[in-house]
C-alpha cells in the first residue's frame, strides 16, 4: 500500500527531534509499503533535500521516504498567533496533497491538531482510509496550560477535534489518557490503539561514564540530564528550584544539565546566572545519535513537567524512552503512569509536582547509592527491552495501518454523512 503520511516536525535521526515516524516509516518500507511524508521544512533544510524550492515545496527521497516539505518557517519562540499560522498554511497546504496525490491511506499525527484536517478532507471527498494518531489531546491540554483562553478559540478547536476523530477510520493514543480522550469525542465503536513512545535500543545504550563529555562538568560529578523542548509545558523552573535546594545543601557533587532548545531557555538560563545556579549546565540540541552516547555516560534522567494535571496520563515523552533504552535511573515530578512505571519497575524515583526539596532528596538519594543507581539503571534497560522496543512497537503501527486497509470494503459502504 501506498501511506501518506503527514508529520509536521519529520526528522532524520540525524536531527534533534523525536525520530517516531521516520522508523514507523521505515518498518512501513520493510514490510514493501511506499511511504510519503508531508512535513515543514526550512530555510537550514535540515533534511538535506536536494532541489529549489518550487512554489514552496521542495520534493525528494530521504532514506527511502518520499518526502514533501512545504518551506513554512516554524519556530517555538514564535507568537502564538504567529504559529498558528504556519499550522494553518501547512494544514491548507496538506489538503492539496490529500486531494490530488494517488495513495492508498492517509496517516495524521499531532500535534497540533490541524495535522489531521488533510485527513477529513481525504476521508470526506475522496473516500479514503485516514488514520489519526494523537500525541497531545487539543484543546483539553491548551486550555489547562491557559495558552489557549478565548472561548471562540477554544470552541473551534473543540468542534475541530470532534470532527476529526469522528472523521478518522480508527485512531492511535500514546498514552492511556490520551486513549481515553480520543474515545469520549469518537464514534461509538471506532478502533483505537495505544502504541506510546518506543525506546530506541540499537542507538542507546548504556556506556562508560568516564567517558562524558559534557563541558564545565567535572568527571566526579553526579550527572542527571534533561533532553528535549524548554517550553511552558515542562515547567523546567521545577529543576532550577531543586537546583537552589542543592546548592543551600552544599550538594556540589550534583550537576543538572539541560539539552536542548525552547522559547523559555533565555529566561531559564538568565535566571541560573543571577541566581548563582553554577549547578546547571545549557546545551544546545545535538543530533540524536550524539544525545546517545551522552545520555549513555550520565548518571540519570530528570522528567519533567509543568504541575497540570491532565499531563499527568495525557502525555508519551520521548524523553522517558530514551532514558530507559541508555540504562538511566528516571527522576520524575509529577504523577500519572510514568511515576506508576517507575515505581512498579524500581528503575528511578518519583517525587510531588512543585516539590524542590523531594525532587532534591529523590536526585541526592541516587547520588549517594551506587548500588542501588546500578540497579535501577539495569531495571530501566530491562522495562525498556521489555515493553517498549521501538521495533516491536512499530510492527504494531504497521499492522494496525494493514488492517484499516483490509477494512477499507466496510468503511468505504458507510454514507459520508454517516462518519460524523
Amino acid at each position: 500500500m501506498h501511506v501518506l503520511y503527514f508529520h509536521q516536525y519529520f526528522t532524520t535521526p540525524a536531527g534533534s527531534g523525536g525520530t517516531r515516524s521516520y522508523e514507523f516509516a521505515q518498518a512501513l518500507l520493510a514490510k514493501g509499503h511506499r511511504v510519503t511524508m508531508v512535513c515543514l521544512g526550512d530555510s537550514r533544510n535540515t533534511l538535506g533535500l536536494e532541489g529549489e524550492v518550487g512554489r514552496g515545496i521542495r520534493r525528494g527521497e530521504v532514506d527511502g521516504i518520499d518526502v514533501i516539505q512545504f518551506s513554512l518557517e516554524y519556530s517555538n519562540y514564535q507568537s502564538l498567533l504567529k504559529r498558528a499560522s504556519v499550522f494553518l498554511r501547512y494544514a491548507a497546504g496538506g489538503v492539496g496533497v490529500a486531494l490530488k496525490l494517488d495513495y492508498d491511506l492517509l496517516f495524521a499525527t499531532s500535534t497540533p491538531l490541524t495535522a489531521g484536517i488533510p485527513g477529513v478532507f481525504a476521508r470526506l471527498l475522496r473516500r479514503k482510509p485516514f488514520v489519526f494518531e494523537v500525541r497531545d489531546l487539543w484543546p483539553e491540554l491548551p486550555r489547562a496550560m491557559g495558552v489557549v483562553t478565548n472561548p471562540l478559540v477554544l470552541g473551534a478547536l473543540s468542534a475541530l477535534e470532534w470532527i476529526t476523530y469522528r472523521a478518522a477510520t480508527s485512531s492511535i493514543g500514546l498514552s492511556p489518557g490520551i486513549r481515553e480522550g480520543i474515545a469520549r469525542r469518537s464514534r461509538v465503536g471506532q478502533p483505537i490503539a495505544m502504541i506510546p513512545n518506543g525506546a530506541d535500543l540499537d542507538l542507546f545504550e548504556p556506556g562508560r561514564r568516564e567517558d562524558l563529555n559534557l563541558p564545565g562538568i567535572g568527571p566526579d560529578a553526579f550527572v542527571a540530564v534533561f533532553t528535549g523542548a524548554h517550553g511552558r509545558a515542562n515547567g523546567l523552573d521545577a529543576i532550577l528550584d531543586c537546583a537552589a535546594e542543592l546548592k543551600r545543601r552544599g550538594r556540589s557533587d550534583v550537576a543538572l544539565a539541560f539539552i536542548g532548545d525552547g522559547a523559555l531557555k533565555p529566561a531559564l538560563v538568565e535566571r541560573a546566572r543571577s541566581e548563582g545556579l553554577d549547578n546547571c549546565h545549557f546545551y544546545d540540541p545535538i543530533p540524536k545519535s550524539e544525545l546517545a552516547q551522552v545520555l549513555g555516560c550520565v548518571d540519570a534522567g530528570l522528567m519533567a513537567l509543568a504541575n497540570v494535571p491532565a499531563f499527568y496520563y495525557g502525555t508519551s515523552p520521548n524523553k522517558f524512552f530514551d532514558y530507559l533504552s541508555a540504562g538511566l535511573p528516571v527522576v520524575n515530578n509529577y504523577p500519572g503512569w510514568l511515576a506508576g512505571l517507575i515505581e512498579e519497575h524500581d528503575c528511578g524515583l518519583a517525587s510531588q509536582p512543585d516539590d524542590p526539596a523531594g525532587l532534591a532528596d529523590a536526585l541526592c538519594a541516587l547520588a549517594d547509592a551506587p548500588e542501588g543507581l546500578k540497579t535501577k539503571g539495569k531495571n530501566a534497560r530491562r522495562l525498556a527491552e521489555a515493553k517498549f522496543a521501538r521495533r516491536h512497537l512499530a510492527r504494531r503501527f504497521v499492522g494496525w495501518l494493514e488492517d484499516t486497509i483490509v477494512e477499507r470494503q466496510e468503511a468505504s459502504q458507510v454514507p459520508p454523512t454517516a462518519l460524523l
